[in-house]
């Protein structure tokens, strides 16, 4: 007999996102808790626990008519479930998955955040109609799920597509979480964007909109490039073009039939990938540059990737 509910947990940096869905997909409900990243990320999977108790108990749900828990995390992630360290969140290498599964009772799948959100927008999103397609997710960092024949692309370490650790940024001296230096996550990331405004502006001498903002933000970048402010364009220039270097790097191993940006600093929209598409162009290896570079879908096709994937394992 199939159970009638499933969860989908996206576990960000920031942000821990909740949906509860029946078992053919429809979302019944969507929340989220602060991501709480103190003792090394310690205390995260206790209070996703917590969260999902209290929906259980809020909508009066039985835990046998739960099929599973399905979860991304925004890290190296093997097929059995083990995370390869994630860095924004603080934790080492353990099995999430099992973890997760004793804390709760219910069967659990865990999988990288952006193979995972890939997998959603091949699924219903904007690399539908695609059969290869490479997403990039740009939020606290910037991570990459590539999809090749309909299927995620994993690797022997689970590291597949993890673009943003691809060593762009060349004369950088700050260290980026993972430890190394010059990894695009420095530069095109939300933390990024605002290290090179902050240094743009401690290094040109010019009028700008964003010295009037204490603490300045990537939404706040974006928003004053849209006004038309030279040193906030000049900005998301420098971050296109970081990106656009990513992706032509990527195109030229994978050769995809499209791109597709997401993650919460995307909602800067076209005004974002229209740059990013036009810097592309001038990096990328010459059959490649007609790649399409889209939006993501909405973010809850990400919660609904999670559900099928453990609709394919629990439900067949």
């Amino acid at each position: 007999m199939m159970s009638n509910y499933c969860f989908g947990i996206d576990i960000g940096g920031t942000t821990v996102k909740c949906g509860l869905f029946s078992s053919d997909g429809i979302l019944i409900e969507k929340s989220e808790i602060p991501t709480d990243k103190t003792d090394n990320g310690g205390h995260i999977l206790d209070d996703i626990k917590v969260h999902i108790d209290n929906i259980i108990k809020q909508h009066n749900i039985s835990i046998q008519d739960i099929t599973g828990i399905g979860m991304g995390v925004p890290g190296a992630v093997t097929e059995d479930g083990v995370v390869n360290k994630c860095i924004n969140l603080g934790w080492d290498v353990f099995n999430v998955e099992k973890t997760m599964s004793d804390k709760t009772g219910m069967k659990v799948k865990v999988g990288n955040d952006a193979n995972l959100a890939a997998l959603g927008e091949y699924w219903m999103g904007g690399a539908k109609g695609y059969s290869s397609s490479i997403m990039i997710t740009v939020g606290t960092g910037v991570g990459g799920g590539v999809i090749i024949d309909g299927k995620p692309l994993y690797g022997c370490n689970g590291a597949a597509g993890e673009i943003g650790h691809l060593p762009i940024v060349e004369g950088e001296t700050e260290k980026c979480n993972c430890g190394k230096t010059g990894c695009l996550e420095q530069a095109a990331s939300a933390t990024g964007i605002v290290r090179v405004a902050k240094r743009t502006l401690e290094s040109i001498d010019e009028p700008s909109s964003l010295r009037n903002i204490h603490n300045i933000t990537a939404k706040d970048v974006f928003d004053e490039a849209k006004n038309g402010d030279e040193l906030a364009l000049y900005v998301v220039d420098t971050v296109s073009k970081y990106l656009a270097k990513g992706l032509a790097c990527a195109a030229c191993f994978i050769d995809p039939e499209c791109f597709i940006i997401g993650g919460g600093v995307s909602k800067a929209g076209e005004f974002f990938i229209d740059r990013i598409a036009a810097f592309y162009k001038e990096s990328a290896f010459h059959p490649s540059r007609q790649t399409k570079i889209l939006p993501a879908k909405k973010a809850i096709i990400f919660f609904m990737s999670r559900i099928r994937k453990c609709r394919n394992i629990w439900c067949s």
